[in-house]
């Protein structure tokens, strides 16, 4: 009895299916199980026994709280959803505009590129610098301003010469938040910038030399190749921000306060799968609007 070959597109799968083990197998151990176990805390009062952990069913009780009776929880929501409304737009368009000057051939620019990806190997004491009292002082050295004059880090002059030239005062509000969060925008995007650049590299010269060969400007050649070409890299960096972004926030860290400081694992929990809820659903919101756009290159 001779067996059956596998298929061109079956042994493909196959090895697809390999690649994605590890993977599956780490999903499966490392976030399903305790994401479960969370969504159990959540619904149930947790108390320390001899054992480990006594529970008492309470229902949505603590949701209720979260919404109801919680001091701050409300309003913290709502900052970290703005600072991702905010923040991911801003870090998109200052990657790809970043990676696409660092893309052109001049002298030097190696270490151009390693400067943009400095930040990232350094997050962690730029990120608590930022939220530090030394910020503003590193400011007033900086720009000469006082440290509670408010004009240091802020934009109130563009915003201002925004205003005057009749600009929208919802497009004013954007750009002067990404200007003030400029800090916070250059640290979160050496990975974005890597991606899109690697994504710019593999766009084929002849596209170029075609378009070239026809007459077309740089502006044209942008908008009709490399936007369309980058458009997938496009969608993987917005999700890639927005991920990055869910524990980079004030939310974050009172959830995690919560649970190890308040030992309050169901509240905790409840706060967690809130916020999980809602970063969820800001990512099927924006993969769905921006899929429509895509351009797959055959």
């Amino acid at each position: 009895m001779t067996r059956r070959r596998m298929s061109l597109q079956q042994r493909k799968a196959a090895l697809g299916i390999i690649f994605v083990a590890p993977w599956l197998f780490g999903f499966v151990i490392l976030f399903l199980i305790p994401l479960y176990e969370s969504f159990l805390y959540s619904l149930n009062t947790l108390t320390l026994g001899k054992g480990g952990f006594d529970t008492q069913y309470a229902g949505f009780a603590f949701y209720k709280e979260l919404f109801r009776s919680h001091p701050t929880f409300t309003r913290t929501l709502l900052e970290a959803v703005s600072d991702i409304v905010i923040n991911v737009p801003s870090i998109t368009i200052f990657s790809l505009f970043v990676a696409t000057l660092i893309n052109q051939k001049f002298r030097g620019r190696v270490f151009a590129r390693s400067i943009f990806f400095l930040p990232v190997l350094l997050a962690a004491p730029v990120l608590s610098l930022e939220n530090s009292s030394q910020m503003a002082s590193i400011a007033s050295s900086v720009t000469g301003a006082s440290e509670d004059g408010g004009l240091a880090f802020t934009s109130f002059e563009l915003q201002r010469l925004l205003l005057e030239a009749g600009v929208g005062g919802v497009i004013v509000d954007y750009v002067t938040g990404s200007v003030d969060r400029i800090y916070e925008v250059i640290s979160s995007s050496g990975v974005q910038i890597l991606i899109f650049l690697a994504a710019l590299q593999s766009i084929s010269p002849s596209l170029y030399e075609a378009a070239k060969i026809e007459g077309t400007t740089g502006y044209e050649a942008f908008w009709k190749i490399t936007f369309p070409m980058i458009s997938p890299i496009l969608l993987t960096n917005v999700v890639y921000t927005i991920v990055d972004a869910y524990s980079r926030n004030a939310l974050s860290q009172m959830i995690t306060d919560t649970a190890f400081q308040s030992l309050n694992f169901s509240l905790s929990a409840a706060m967690a799968w809130v916020y999980f809820i809602v970063v969820g659903l800001i990512l099927l919101l924006t993969t769905t609007l921006i899929s429509r756009k895509v351009f797959y290159y055959d």
